[in-house]
């Protein structure tokens, strides 16, 4: 079953950040983490740098994710010609094309890329926290 904001019956959830290296990466990984084989989560960037910023590798390791063994820095066409349930923006604004999607947010969250540790492990945290009440919004079981 799923909830009204998402017509698949394994919601189709894309994260995007201009460089997919640090805030998508882990919303990604979150999603896959707490929604498991019942949800169908990606992330990308308008402008990929192509690897993941070893401090969010750190980071997300400190809750037991290894971002390098299932996930890699990649952009919007990399993607599956898909309609998303969620496309998900990270604060990147005009910088992101439009992707077809039944429903879209901007999070807006600020890119923790040179924060130190204590400041970069908030906004995951904060990313957490909001890839679980998107996944509940989807009539997705939370782990």
């Amino acid at each position: 079953m799923t909830g009204d904001n998402c017509m698949a019956i394994r919601p189709r959830l894309l994260f995007v950040c201009v460089e997919n290296s640090n805030r998508s990466q882990m919303a990604e990984a979150f999603a896959r983490l707490h929604g498991g084989d019942r949800v169908d989560a990606w992330s990308a960037g308008s402008r990929p740098s192509g690897v993941i910023n070893p401090k969010a590798v750190a980071s997300m390791r400190e809750r037991g994710v290894d971002l390098l063994a299932a996930q890699r820095s990649k952009g919007l066409d990399d993607l599956p010609p898909v309609t998303w349930d969620w496309v998900v923006t990270m604060g990147c604004g005009d910088a992101c094309p439009h992707l077809p999607a039944r429903n879209r947010d901007d999070w807006a969250l600020p890119d923790p890329k040179h924060m130190p540790p204590a400041e970069f492990n908030a906004v995951r945290d904060e990313i957490e926290r909001r890839v679980r009440a998107l996944l509940k919004t989807c009539g997705v079981e939370v782990k």
